[in-house]
């Protein structure tokens, strides 16, 4: 695969100045050529007229982050990197590429997870071109060879992995694992890149949802999974509550104020103490004027 070299070219300045005189002089040829009526002078002007066409067209003009790709008949013969005036060979063709770092948001793209859930989900690519070469001969057109790359890689990542899992938290989805899943689609740009000669900054997803036909089922069903979550770890502390309140209780500050109870009434305890804790209303207590056995 071709890849990029170095061009020959040099500093266009000095060579302008020297254009400049040329002409000045060259012009000079012409009027003494004309009032002498000297026609050897006069072609000779025209000669140095010629080559001053030839050296005032191989002047070109290099951007910061620019580059120009040299081109003779068809073949590639380097590119020049350096920024300012630059002079080369006249019978170069000059193509310039931008160096610069570009990014873009891919359209926002409706396809199924891994589950098959069809979701909605777009990505921000930051790129730049590294390879000239690549850029010019390696594909058609490197812009959109990058966005159309981009937007398979985006869709192929959605089909990899499901965009949310109730059932195994060890499972990589993508609206918990971002991390993860930016630094694949990163990967997977960049080995798709390579053939354009782009380095791929950055990728990152940033519209990620549900599609909207099943997105209201889909947001009750993440509600109740809360709930479930949120309830056990309610229950897993009132447990570990009671069963602190009943050891305190028979053990006490000492023997004199230790209260002991019977497996009924530890049940009977923890059933009470239970319902106030893990209830989701405020409890109305009942008050027991008698003895505990009545």
């Amino acid at each position: 695969m071709l890849t990029e070299s170095s061009g020959r070219s040099m500093a266009g300045i000095p060579w302008l100045v020297v254009d400049v005189l040329l002409w000045i002089v060259n012009i000079l040829m012409y009027v003494f050529g004309i009032l002498l009526g000297n026609l050897l002078l006069l072609i000779l002007a025209g000669v140095v007229t010629l080559a001053l066409i030839f050296l005032s067209v191989s002047f070109y003009m290099v951007q910061p982050n620019q580059a120009a790709v040299l081109l003779l008949f068809g073949d590639y013969r380097g590119t020049d990197r350096t920024p300012g005036l630059r002079i080369a060979n006249p019978l170069y063709l000059k193509k310039k590429v931008s160096l610069r770092v570009r990014n873009f948001t891919t359209q926002t793209s409706k396809v199924n997870d891994a589950n098959g859930n069809p979701i909605e989900i777009a990505a921000v690519v930051v790129w730049r071109v590294t390879d000239t070469a690549r850029a010019k001969f390696g594909v058609d057109d490197f812009v959109n060879y990058v966005h159309t790359q981009s937007e398979s890689a985006v869709r192929q990542l959605a089909r990899s992995y499901p965009y949310d899992n109730f059932d195994d938290d060890k499972v990589t989805t993508l609206i918990h694992d971002t991390s993860e899943i930016n630094e694949g689609l990163l990967v997977e740009l960049q080995e798709r890149a390579d053939a354009a000669g782009v380095e791929v900054l950055e990728a990152r997803i940033t519209d990620l949802a549900y599609a909207p036909e099943i997105a209201e089922a889909m947001l009750r069903r993440q509600q109740a999974a809360a709930i479930v979550a949120a309830r056990a770890k309610i229950v897993e502390g009132a447990v570990l509550m009671v069963r602190e309140a009943i050891e305190a209780l028979e053990e006490g500050s000492g023997d004199d104020d230790a209260i002991p109870l019977d497996s009924d009434r530890k049940a009977t305890f923890a059933a009470n103490l239970m319902t106030v804790i893990a209830s989701d209303q405020p409890t109305n207590p009942v008050v027991n004027v008698g003895t505990l056995s009545r």
